[in-house]
């Protein structure tokens, strides 16, 4: 993702244990028969305020979560060992220290990104963010941030080239990469940097964990030709399959089932117009062009 653009929606986002806290709090008030008006009573607030609580949007104050359980009737163990989940999942992950140029709207998707066990991605125009290098992220981002500083231009491709680590750790999520030909065509930074960038490519994608599939040109049209998104999917069995999307002026996150399953279709489809050896001698070939 380029995420060099604007006026996109979004909200703080939350980490993916306070996602999954917000989870349980509803099931739990599900299971005790408790009505959304009744919960909000117990905490003299409006049931706005209890489902922000469910859906993760406002932090989990330890006060609310005892009294909440307590009304659902749980046991003071389950509550004190509660209260500890909910304020370590209040405290902020390592991207907060990049508010300054991370934009709002893609806080919740560095957060998927950290917490996701499987990413599978499509990527039609650029390659994507978890696999650039600090030449073509530079490239890139200066074209998307035209009016930033040299120092906030740095921090910007420190945060990508951070994000990366994820793949690094002895946990990494499953990271299933789909890109079109016409990224490896789309110059960005001049030869150098494209032949580093591919080279990038071809050692990840040695990696047990990694797989690049390029869609050539002679695929012709397909299903993918949309735009760019991402899956995510989690260890954690209360958190649902989510997908982001994004467009010119707005970005999505969807956990319809209908909406995921569309995606994933489409995703395994496009896998299916080449294999891992097409790709990587489409890759050699690309690189030879930039020498």
């Amino acid at each position: 993702m380029s995420e060099a653009r604007s006026g996109s929606t979004g909200t703080s986002a939350p980490t993916v244990l306070r996602m999954i806290l917000g989870k349980r709090l509803q099931e739990m008030r599900q299971d005790a028969g408790v009505s959304l008006d009744a919960a909000a009573k117990a905490l003299r607030v409006k049931p706005l305020t209890i489902r922000r609580l469910e859906k993760a949007e406002v932090a989990l104050k330890p006060l609310y979560v005892e009294k909440l359980l307590q009304t659902y009737g749980a046991g003071q163990q389950e509550i004190d060992e509660f209260v500890v989940l909910a304020e370590r999942a209040n405290k902020p992950g390592w991207w907060h220290t990049y508010r300054d140029v991370l934009p709002s709207w893609f806080t919740a998707y560095v957060s998927l990104e950290t917490g996701a066990k499987t990413l599978r991605t499509y990527e039609p125009h650029y390659v994507t963010g978890l696999l650039q290098t600090h030449g073509y992220a530079h490239a890139l981002l200066r074209a998307g941030f035209p009016r930033d500083s040299a120092a906030d231009l740095e921090r910007r491709v420190d945060l990508r080239l951070r994000r990366q680590s994820l793949l690094e750790r002895s946990d990494a999520p499953t990271l299933w990469v789909v890109m079109e030909e016409a990224v490896l065509h789309r110059e960005v930074g001049g030869a150098e940097v494209m032949r580093g960038q591919i080279d990038r490519l071809l050692e990840v994608s040695e990696l047990d964990h990694v797989s690049v599939d390029i869609v050539p040109f002679s695929a012709g049209a397909h299903v993918g030709a949309c735009a760019p998104f991402t899956y995510f999917r989690f260890e954690e069995p209360e958190l649902p399959d989510i997908v982001y999307s994004e467009i010119l002026s707005a970005s999505m996150y969807l956990d319809q089932r209908s909406d995921v399953a569309a995606h994933l279709e489409a995703h395994s489809r496009l896998s299916l117009q080449t294999s891992s050896a097409d790709s990587k001698a489409l890759l050699n070939r690309m690189r030879k062009e930039y020498s």
